[in-house]
């Protein structure tokens, strides 16, 4: 089967600040990713901006993700499936900028989802488009050594059991998910990682 995941598509990639500069000329034009051009779309790409700068100041990486980090002595890409307006990536993409710094043999490249569904369609979650989508790649021949997303298991515990609730309500149950993250402080998204890592690494 021919690779889906080519070096061509993560060196056309944007890095974590190209994609950063993007989404923020995006606001500038009052603009979004994607196709969805909602006013509603719009005010989260805005949002996500601010939630980006105030989790990469204040996150500091978990000594138990250092250590699995500190096992990582090939080149691997981490190729995120994002988009500007969601949540989800807002709150997970940050701490991978200082991964990147801490350890550079894990490099980080984002693509958007909806330019991109031949890509996201191998990576569904429950037969949803849902993002982000971490994919881990060995840079030396691209194949896939493990997926993580869309977002933390009590997050995504969450985003069930709301599903179940006969008022359910999208917007509800974004809402107790971001206030979720808020209390979190990036540290099961740490954990989810170093586990994560450790399974790769054991392999």
């Amino acid at each position: 089967m021919e690779k889906i995941i080519t070096k061509e598509l993560t060196e056309n990639a944007f890095t974590y600040d190209e994609y950063k500069d993007l989404v923020n000329k995006l606001v500038a034009e009052n603009k979004t990713s994607g196709n969805n051009q909602s006013e509603k779309y719009i005010y989260f790409t805005k949002l996500n901006i601010e939630r980006v700068k105030r989790i990469e100041k204040t996150t500091i990486l978990s000594d138990e993700l250092k250590e699995q980090l500190d096992k990582i002595s090939e080149p691997l890409i981490f190729l995120v499936i994002a988009e500007a307006w969601c949540g989800d990536v807002s709150q997970n993409i940050p701490p991978l900028k200082l991964i990147s710094e801490y350890n550079p043999n894990l490099e980080v490249r984002i693509i958007f989802r909806d330019e991109n569904p031949e890509i996201m369609d191998q990576f569904l979650t429950n037969g949803s488009r849902s993002i982000p989508v971490f994919i881990l790649l060995k840079k030396d021949n691209y194949d896939v050594l493990g997926v993580w997303g869309p977002r933390p298991e009590p997050a995504q515990q969450i985003m069930i059991d709301s599903k179940k609730e006969p008022d359910y309500s999208h917007d509800e149950a974004t809402k107790k998910i971001q206030l979720w993250y808020a209390k979190d402080r990036t540290k099961t998204f740490q954990k989810e990682l170093a586990d994560f890592l450790k399974i790769i690494s054991a392999d």
